[in-house]
């Protein structure tokens, strides 16, 4: 089976990676510590902190395994090469919400960034899909569950 590729901005490979090493050099150590000192108190069978620790070991191991798969299938989008005549990942678009009529301003990232706290949104969601390949002045209309969402596409840029 063929693995998807893990669409990232250089921002997001450089988090994801330092992410990584501190899960491994700096949390990893951290955990082995707690646990060591939890065996010291005596009895595990009835020791709530090695019991914690130990799952606090398995969430940290299951995360490095995560973002190794993630990492290894990575293609990194680079930002300086983003045709700014459309819609692309990782370009910072300006948007009019026909519905509201509010400027907004979203981040096209690819799916393992996405945050939409941060204003951005996967070219995997319903409105990352409908802007993706959109020039500036186009009309895009996007089905969501929430309804039908309505955006004019005023301005494309490269992320600073």
């Amino acid at each position: 089976m063929i693995e998807k590729k893990n669409i990232l901005t250089y921002e997001g490979l450089t988090r994801l990676e330092g992410e990584l090493q501190d899960l491994k050099v700096v949390k990893r150590k951290q955990v082995a510590e707690k646990i060591k000192e939890a065996r010291e108190q005596g009895d595990l069978s009835e020791n709530a902190e090695y019991d914690a620790a130990k799952d606090e070991q398995r969430d940290i191991e299951t995360r490095i395994e995560e973002l190794e798969k993630i990492l290894k299938n990575a293609e990194v989008v680079d930002e300086d090469e983003v045709d700014l005549g459309k819609i692309n990942i990782g370009c910072m678009v300006k948007l009019l919400d026909k519905i509201d009529q509010e400027e907004v301003i979203f981040r096209i990232v690819g799916s393992t960034e996405a945050n939409s706290i941060q204003r951005k949104i996967s070219n995997e969601s319903p409105v990352g899909k409908a802007l993706i390949g959109k020039k500036v002045g186009q009309v895009v209309d996007v089905e969501t569950q929430a309804g039908t969402l309505r955006y004019k596409v005023l301005d494309i840029q490269r992320v600073k």
